[in-house]
């Protein structure tokens, strides 16, 4: 039974330094987390996207799955498909072919 005390005993230490690690990281990836503006306005003046506009493409993103590969930052971008590019070339396309039929 001795043997199996001191097992325990490590295992509670590497629980704890582990979920203390998990901790830490978390909170430094909401506290270094990029700063996202009230709105974004062009040179000549005219608004381009306001916050809550940055927030909904963020939402649509993740609703379609790009978050599940990489890391939180957008490392996924360079794995999953490129949806801005995809959906627009899927308009131009649906734009094109209702002018033309």
């Amino acid at each position: 039974m001795a043997d199996y005390r001191k097992l325990w005993w490590i295992l509670i230490a590497i629980l704890a330094i582990t979920f203390t690690l998990l901790g830490y990281f978390g909170r430094e990836v909401y506290r270094e987390a990029p700063p996202i503006p009230d709105q974004v306005v062009s040179a000549a003046g005219d608004l381009l996207m306001t916050e809550e506009s940055i927030l909904d493409g963020q939402t649509a993103w993740q609703s379609m799955g790009g978050m599940q590969v990489g890391s939180i930052w957008g490392h996924g971008a360079y794995q999953a498909p490129d949806w801005t590019a995809d959906w627009l070339h899927r308009e131009l396309e649906t734009c094109v072919r209702r002018q033309l039929g």
